[in-house]
């Protein structure tokens, strides 16, 4: 599916709530993830119309600047009880970017990170990885198993755009074997990060 690609450019958590107004993100819950060290922070999606913001910046990236079909950017996957989306806001609570998280119960220990996307004003200052970041400590928090050692561990999966493989690499993921494939046009590969805490 097309929507599991990141845009890769190297350019976050309420709790309970958080409303929008006009494109700004209102903290009316418990921050996880404030963004003190970089000025921005990441909010877990909890209303429709944080949700509604979350697909507008995929609208952007995916459907605008990259071509993707509209049709096959927003899917059943976004409102399954299962998947779990996240904002990238500044200290103003105007929104950068978006991810999300996919969950199967039948595969513990194993989620897929994406729909990554920052809006191309926002590109440059970090907040691609700090949503990645986000969304690693989301997952390890929520789908972890217990690994060999007594410690929780879980593997992140995504589907990169070739482009952005660098990006990917420099937060700890790698390759998976298999051949690249197009997916809504763009060349994609495989990749994984296994997360332990």
């Amino acid at each position: 599916m097309s929507g599991d690609r990141p845009t890769g450019d190297d350019r976050a958590l309420l709790d309970g709530g958080g409303a929008l107004d006009g494109g700004r993100v209102l903290d009316d819950g418990a921050v996880l993830d404030d963004g003190a060290a970089g000025g921005i922070a990441v909010v877990r999606v909890t209303t429709r119309a944080q949700l509604e913001q979350a697909w507008q910046v995929r609208l952007e990236v995916f459907v605008e600047e990259q071509q993707v079909p509209v049709e096959e950017e927003i899917d059943a996957l976004d409102t399954a009880a299962s998947t779990t989306h996240v904002l990238a806001v500044d200290a103003s609570g105007a929104v950068l970017g978006t991810g999300r998280l996919l969950s199967d119960p039948a595969h513990p220990g194993e989620v897929h990170l994406g729909r990554l996307a920052v809006r191309a004003a926002a590109r440059g200052r970090g907040a691609g990885a700090r949503l990645v970041v986000g969304i690693e400590a989301l997952a390890l928090a929520e789908h972890a198993v217990v690994d060999g050692a007594d410690a929780l561990a879980v593997t992140v999966e995504l589907s990169a755009q070739e482009h952005a493989l660098g990006f990917y690499r420099r937060l700890g993921y790698e390759l998976l074997p298999g051949e690249r494939y197009l997916d809504a046009g763009i060349w994609h590969r495989d990749m994984a990060h296994r997360i332990t805490g």
